[in-house]
């Protein structure tokens, strides 16, 4: 009777969990706390035990995430965005400052980053929003979704936080894409970026104007700017096929590798573990993408297949921003590496779109509203 009793409460328990997301989220998160490990001296299980809560905490998001049948989900549009913009308008005026960026803001005993909350925020509405209009679409709508969209792209960009901001923008821009947005609008909105260049160079923050003249030439400044880019190519280059084994890496021991358990823990990682563990870690990645856009096809609304679309596109937006940034290909953002680099933020938004994608999978029956 035990037996059974335990066995009906696990069934319960996992029920809406799905079973390619699981096993690649378990692996993951293995790798994670032992990169992680070794990324932060390889002495003390402090940063480890850490990484595990971050976890802890992001997978019970996740599962109450995935127990919430999407017809709910769709009604938490709107409370969610607008909450989140008004979060992101307190930060503007009442925000905390810390080294010269205004991101957090306190509430009562804890402090928040109202950005994170709208990376599921703004898809959630857009998804919503098209929903409601897909009996016929027309211009009018796109410009409506791009206005839900650059609002809380704009207030991210201000604080400033370039890399939230883009991860806001690629979640509700794939929403956009979905829906049917004709491939001449977007290329007529990328001839219109390239000849604005120009023009938004001057606004930009020096900082910013730096990292990309980094990426154009980073000897030109290897102590400064540059240190980044350089260190971490060297690091990965100095892998090989097989890597230099755990805890063996000499950048990372060194610590000639910054911000070596965040953003550019894949240095660590490919010095380590060498070209086979990248390999290993894209393909987890591909089979977390390749399960959502799956779902994602087989969703039963456009709601769901617009937002089950969006949250594996972000996913590969993470990765490829990441990717791009420690293998020098792309400007320094501070997008940290997936379900990999150490941090409790990052881990529960991409947890909480991952409970979204179970949740489309495990709830059969979507009932419109």
């Amino acid at each position: 009777m035990l037996k059974n009793l335990i066995n009906s409460i696990f069934d319960t328990a996992t029920r809406r969990f799905d079973g390619p997301l699981t096993v690649a989220l378990i692996v993951l998160a293995a790798l994670s706390m032992t990169v992680v490990f070794s990324a932060s001296g390889g002495v003390t299980f402090d940063r480890s035990m850490g990484q595990l809560r971050n976890f802890g905490v992001a997978l019970v998001a996740m599962w109450i995430v995935a127990n919430i049948p999407p017809q709910q989900l769709m009604r938490l549009a709107i409370p969610i965005y607008v909450a989140g913009l008004a979060l992101l308008i307190g930060v503007a005026f009442f925000g905390e400052l810390r080294n010269g960026a205004r991101r957090w803001l306190h509430i009562g005993i804890i402090v928040i980053q109202p950005s994170e909350i709208m990376k599921i925020g703004v898809p959630l509405l857009l998804a919503w929003f098209f929903h409601r209009k897909e009996e016929g679409l027309a211009l009018k709508d796109y410009a409506i979704a791009g206005l839900m969209l650059v609002i809380p792209v704009y207030l991210v960009i201000k604080q400033p936080d370039l890399g939230t901001a883009i991860m806001i923008f690629a979640s509700g821009f794939f929403v956009i894409f979905l829906a049917g947005l004709s491939w001449k609008i977007i290329l007529g909105g990328v001839i219109a970026g390239a000849a604005a260049l120009p023009f938004a160079w001057p606004m930009l923050h020096d900082y910013q104007r730096q990292r990309v003249l980094t990426l154009l030439d980073p000897m030109q400044d290897p102590l400064g700017a540059g240190y980044h880019i350089i260190q971490s190519t060297i690091a990965i280059g100095s892998g090989g096929i097989l890597g230099k084994g755990w805890l063996n890496g000499s950048q990372a021991q060194l610590d000639f590798i910054p911000e070596r358990s965040t953003d550019f823990i894949l240095a660590v990682f490919g010095e380590e573990f060498g070209l086979v563990g990248n390999l290993l870690l894209f393909t987890l990645y591909l089979i977390v993408i390749g399960r959502g856009l799956m779902i994602a096809l087989n969703a039963p609304t456009t709601f769901s297949r617009l937002l089950a679309g969006a949250v594996t596109l972000t996913f590969f937006t993470y990765a490829f921003v990441n990717i791009g940034m420690v293998s020098g290909i792309l400007p320094v953002v501070g997008v940290p590496l997936p379900l990999i680099s150490y941090g409790g933020t990052a881990i529960l938004s991409l947890l909480v779109g991952i409970g979204i994608l179970m949740s489309i999978s495990t709830h059969k029956q979507l009932v419109s509203t």
